[in-house]
């Protein structure tokens, strides 16, 4: 096991490397897979009715990733590299068999549940209420090392405001440091 603690068991899980622009997994095709990020950074997509990307999430090195966590239900969401990132991957199914007879593999998941479901709720919160300086700052917290690794419209995307604003908020931060 990693220092990370996602190699889970040694026999359960492969490496791979995804170049920038690769997909782990596109919306709508099954995945049985579960990874944790070793390396890099993905973002996670959908398409909104105009068949605009609207980015949902980024994960980086810490990160446990899968098409959706409901075993045999088609991905929710794309997943793309931002940069080469490598990951350590495994069958879903295996993985979560272990779930509640391997401590380890249960605190692991359990803290990347609890680290997803605290990001959700901070976005949604965010997305609702605060103005795109707020935002930014928001996600200056959330992910300190990130913003000099995605593009910078990725990035306005996922706090949902333009890259306009974006730039605007950046200045105004500035300012304030």
């Amino acid at each position: 096991m990693n220092s990370d603690g996602f190699n889970f068991v040694d026999s359960l899980h492969q490496t791979l490397v995804l170049e920038k622009g690769d997909f782990f997994i596109r919306q709508g095709q099954m995945n049985q897979k579960i990874c944790g990020i070793e390396q890099g950074v993905i973002r996670g997509f959908v398409y909104d009715q105009e068949g605009h990307e609207v980015t949902t999430h980024f994960y980086h090195e810490g990160d446990i990733i899968s098409g959706n966590f409901i075993p045999n239900v088609a991905a929710t969401i794309n997943l793309q590299a931002v940069e080469r990132t490598t990951i350590s991957m495994a069958n879903f199914s295996e993985v979560m068999s272990h779930v509640n007879k391997n401590q380890e593999i249960t605190d692991i998941i359990n803290r990347a549940f609890e680290k997803m479901n605290q990001r959700l709720q901070s976005r949604l919160v965010a997305l609702v209420n605060l103005n795109s300086l707020e935002k930014y700052k928001l996600f200056l917290e959330e992910y300190p090392n990130l913003i000099n690794r995605i593009p910078h419209y990725l990035v306005a995307n996922f706090l949902g405001i333009t890259p306009t604003q974006l730039s605007r908020a950046r200045k105004r931060f500035s300012q304030q440091m």
